[in-house]
């Protein structure tokens, strides 16, 4: 006679830890006897080391932990303290030879994704925040134009930066004084401005103070944010692991700007207290030196081909502000064919070609009942369908703002490269700003930004850069799957969005529906909005306010 079967669950870790054990655990376990539990209190590379030894062992985390890392947690006079935040932290002399064990055996890039910290970047170039935030692997915080006006001084000095080369050339008096003048035309404009908009859009009954504040000074600054220079500095939040933190280290080193590897020196130092071991290979001459080097030399290499065969200087072509350059399945059937083969292939016990050969055979209402279950009912832009999306791609040149692409070049799951900055495409001038009666101002700063860069191009082609005004053109490319595009316009077609990068959404959303012929993918982004915003916020305050007040 056959035993009965034992249908219970699997019973959380019955470790036979002592009391001390169990103490010790609770100071750096969220709990001690569930199967889900959050590290605290640990250097992220003891976290790291852990986790890696962790794949290698049939050990629970705790027993592990108990058996093989408590014995760190003797601090000794050598340790240093930046290293061990929290409460009964590791010691720094132990754990750095613990991961040099670890590194050996199972390799630093595994490891160096297992730690990771915070770190604040302040006071840095608008030109250098795009740099920072150029990698895919990290979150990103940085300060915002339409909630913080760069109207005041600090220290008698307005906040742009200014570049050492710059400084210690023949273009340092025009250069401080072009963006002086700058920032005091912005700073000056904004309470003619403020006053426009609030005559224009007089407060109603329904809108509390608190919220018509806001909503008018964040548009009277969106209309003013293109008279800031690329040279305005910002602050930037950003949390990544170690080998984030290593590869964004890499790149600034190799930057041709000295802000960047300025910065870089920066982080290095005060990444080395946080996460040292992750970092080890930036700065060896045969490690991180040699691969900056590479990066830079191709740059350097292909500019100067690109130089060659496309020279600057030239009159700029014409282009419209977003152009579908290419995308696939060209064919509009063959794309809805594509979507539906991915759609059902994680439910079907098939091959992809096979399932392939039975959606050839559907007809468009067969296809179209497929396409509608997997969109499903989405009642807001949060609830997005799965990943068959990803299989149809577009890629799109864009001529708009550098006010808009800044917003838009967050987005990390496209592919972005974009040009340097100049002044040469040209700006536009807000027409609310005609109304308000500022344009005379927004033009002769818009001028004198040119008149700088121009100055600045023989000498510093690089740090001309600097000079340019958030409302001049820049000419970038986007390669962006259809899941990351419905995510992307969705997010930054709503009303409270800035009218700069609305309209390239827009525009895109419609060149996939009418040029691509991808109307089912259209389709399916039903939150993409269309309208027309003019107080953009106010929608968006009123929501927050109502959300404070139900908590």
């Amino acid at each position: 006679m056959s035993e009965p079967l034992d249908t219970r669950p699997v019973p959380p870790p019955q470790d036979d830890f002592t009391a001390d054990e169990r103490t010790l655990l609770a100071r750096h376990f969220t709990n001690v006897d569930d199967h889900v539990a959050g590290l605290v209190d640990l250097p992220e590379v003891v976290k790291g080391a852990l986790f890696a030894r962790y794949s290698r062992s049939r050990k629970s985390i705790r027993r592990l932990f108990v058996d093989e890392f408590a014995d760190l947690l003797a601090v000794d006079d050598h340790d240093t303290p930046a290293d061990t935040p929290g409460g009964d932290a590791v010691g720094t002399t132990k754990a750095e030879g613990l991961y040099q064990r670890v590194f050996s055996e199972y390799g630093d890039d595994s490891v160096a994704q297992l730690g990771g910290a915070h770190v604040a970047i302040e006071e840095i170039s608008n030109l250098l925040t795009k740099q920072v935030e150029w990698g895919r692997l990290a979150a990103y915080l940085e300060q915002s134009t339409r909630y913080i006006a760069y109207d005041h001084q600090v220290d008698g000095r307005w906040r742009y930066h200014r570049d050492a080369d710059v400084m210690a050339g023949p273009h340092a008096r025009a250069y401080v004084d072009a963006l002086d003048t700058i920032f005091a035309t912005y700073a000056a404009s904004i309470p003619t401005v403020l006053e426009w908009v609030r005559s224009t859009w007089p407060q109603d009954e329904s809108t509390s103070d608190f919220v018509y504040r806001n909503a008018t000074k964040a548009k009277a600054l969106d209309l003013l944010r293109g008279l800031l220079p690329a040279a305005t500095t910002s602050n930037v939040g950003m949390f990544a692991s170690g080998q984030s933190y290593e590869l964004l280290l890499l790149r600034l080193q190799a930057s041709e700007l000295a802000e960047a590897r300025h910065v870089g020196t920066r982080m290095l130092a005060e990444l080395r207290h946080l996460v040292p071991s992750f970092l080890t290979r930036v700065d060896r001459p045969d490690r991180g030196v040699v691969w900056s080097d590479y990066l830079a030399t191709t740059r350097d290499d292909v500019r100067t081909l690109a130089d060659r065969h496309v020279p600057r200087g030239e009159p700029m072509d014409a282009a419209d502000e977003v152009t579908l350059v290419d995308w696939s399945p060209r064919d509009p059937v063959e794309a809805e064919q594509a979507l539906v083969t991915a759609i059902l292939h994680p439910h079907a016990d098939r091959s992809e070609q096979a399932i392939a050969q039975v959606v050839a055979r559907m007809d468009t209402d067969e296809r179209a009942a497929v396409v509608a279950a997997f969109v499903g009912e989405r009642r807001n832009r949060r609830h997005k369908p799965g990943r068959a999306l990803e299989r149809i791609w577009y890629r799109f040149d864009v001529l708009g703002d550098y006010g808009g692409f800044r917003d838009l070049q967050r987005h990390r799951m496209l592919t972005i490269e974009w040009q340097d900055l100049t002044t040469r495409h040209g700006h536009e001038t807000p027409p609310e700003l005609v109304d308000a009666g500022v344009a005379d101002a927004y033009a002769a700063a818009m001028e004198r930004s040119a008149e700088l860069y121009e100055r600045l191009l023989p000498d510093h082609p690089v740090q001309a850069q600097y000079a340019v005004c958030f409302g001049y053109r820049i000419r970038y490319s986007m390669q962006v799957n259809a899941r990351a595009a419905m995510q992307m316009l969705e997010l930054r077609s709503t009303p409270q969005g800035h009218p700069a990068y609305r309209r390239i959404v827009q525009s895109m959303h419609r060149l996939i529906a009418e040029q691509a012929g991808h109307r089912v993918v259209a389709d399916a982004m039903v939150h993409v909005d269309h309208g027309a915003a003019e107080l953009e916020r106010l929608a968006s305050e009123k929501a927050a306010e109502a959300r404070r007040i139900a908590r």
